[in-house]
């Protein structure tokens, strides 16, 4: 986004985000009634923003919301929650894809990061019970920032791993998943989420190309400059 363009609403939303976040942290962290008043309106500013990006909920509905999740000191701090996805590919170069139950549209398998375990570990446990297939994890190819990409409206980074499968049988989640599947290339489903992002970049690593790492890129400056992202 250049800096004299109207803000957009996936920009909207990251910036009502990062205030709240701003808001709830000071919150955790500070006792003195007057800091207190402040951060509680800086809730009220962001919520507003919120609404004016498109929020079915409105300015103190928003508010109430955040400071029932505001916790105290450390534990308090906001940080965005964190997802990890596989891009599992057979012997046959196709991908290991689900269709979500929520949803009815396809991805790569993913799934909230769970305490105990490496972000690896979680992409083996994630792949085998929503698919009932067995993977190796080869490397990580993609870091993302879901609010950046506008695939998600909570903060959250998804960590994307290359794997390969080594066994199982397809078997859908029954609560996760209406179907899952193995695809190629030219024979993707039509409703899938954000295709453009990361359909090439999987294919080009089952393959085995060489691929560095995708990340986003800093902005200059970090609220208003242009989205750039390296590594593809």
């Amino acid at each position: 986004m250049k800096t004299n363009d109207a803000p957009s609403a996936r920009d909207l939303l990251r910036w009502s985000e990062a205030l709240a976040a701003i808001a709830r942290t000071g919150l955790a962290f500070s006792d003195v009634v007057y800091e207190r008043e402040r951060f509680e309106e800086v809730l009220h500013v962001a919520a507003d923003i919120r609404v004016r990006a498109g929020s079915p909920f409105d300015t103190e509905t928003l508010v109430a919301e955040w400071l029932t999740s505001v916790g105290s000191g450390v534990p308090g701090y906001v940080t965005p929650k964190v997802t990890v996805g596989a891009v599992v590919g057979n012997d046959d170069g196709e991908i290991l894809l689900v269709q979500r139950a929520d949803s009815g549209l396809w991805l790569y398998p993913t799934g909230w990061a769970d305490v105990g375990y490496s972000p690896a570990e979680v992409v083996v446990k994630e792949v085998r019970e929503e698919t009932g297939i067995d993977c190796e994890v080869i490397r990580p190819i993609a870091i993302l920032d879901g609010l950046r990409l506008g695939f998600t409206g909570i903060p959250l980074y998804s960590l994307v791993f290359h794997c390969r499968m080594t066994g199982g049988s397809l078997t859908p989640h029954p609560l996760e998943c209406r179907d899952v599947g193995f695809f190629a290339e030219g024979e993707m489903p039509e409703d899938m989420i954000l295709p453009d992002e990361w359909v090439a970049e999987s294919f080009a690593a089952i393959r085995g190309e060489a691929l560095e790492v995708r990340f986003d890129a800093p902005r200059d400056p970090p609220w208003a400059g242009a989205d750039r992202t390296d590594g593809a």
